[in-house]
């Protein structure tokens, strides 16, 4: 896999590897979905400036991050010494990443940020070993939580359409579901997470390579 004509790997600026605001109601139910899963060898795609590899790292798994970030994989390498990473996006080929046969691929708030969005779940497929999963986290949208932000005009603020690089893709269960099943994978969890039911901040889905 190459870079597709004209697209890159998104960006973003990290001052830390301090954990991001999602940390604090994501990573907990990462590391015990993990746990659930018996994982012991992880791939975090997209991990930024590191600290959710930190938070798995110190739960006992071990753990290679990537991401296209020359700054975030700066702070990662800061925040958690010994650890494995790599300048690497979705778009790029995961050989470059070793031996792909992890058990788990955890992917936090990423997919909402890509112009192609399968390319996401196509480097996970490779990077897992047969039988692995995808542990993929986005903001969650569906019917209750869209109303109400139809009813008070919140649109635009829940949009934030001036922030660069901001989000571009807005998934559903059902649609976010679609995706990796047209992948070849097979859905097997599904977990809101953030303030209260249907109107959660993030969804979390968990996917199955076939073996």
């Amino acid at each position: 896999m190459s870079n597709p004509p004209g697209v890159s790997n998104p960006v973003f600026s990290y001052e830390s590897g301090e954990p991001l605001c999602t940390g604090e109601y994501l990573t907990p139910q990462i590391v015990e979905i993990c746990r659930h899963l018996g994982a012991k060898r992880i791939l975090d795609l997209g991990c930024g400036n590191g600290a959710m590899c930190g938070a798995l790292r110190a739960a006992g798994f071990s753990v290679t991050g990537c991401d296209p970030s020359e700054e975030g994989i700066h702070h990662a390498r800061q925040a958690v010494p010994g650890g494995e990473f790599h300048v690497a996006g979705v778009y790029d080929n995961p050989a470059a990443l070793g031996p792909l046969d992890f058990d788990v691929v955890v992917s936090t708030e990423v997919i909402e940020h890509l112009l192609l969005p399968r390319s996401l779940p196509r480097f996970a497929f490779q990077a897992l070993r047969p039988g692995g999963h995808l542990v993929l986290s986005t903001p969650y949208h569906g019917y209750l939580k869209n109303l109400l932000l139809s009813l008070f005009n919140k649109w635009d603020f829940h949009f934030t359409a001036g922030w660069d690089g901001g989000h571009i893709k807005f998934w559903s269960r059902a649609t976010l579901t679609s995706l990796l099943t047209k992948e070849g994978y097979t859905v097997t969890g599904f977990k809101g997470v953030g303030r209260v039911p249907l109107l959660w901040k993030s969804m979390i889905l968990v996917a199955q390579k076939p073996l």
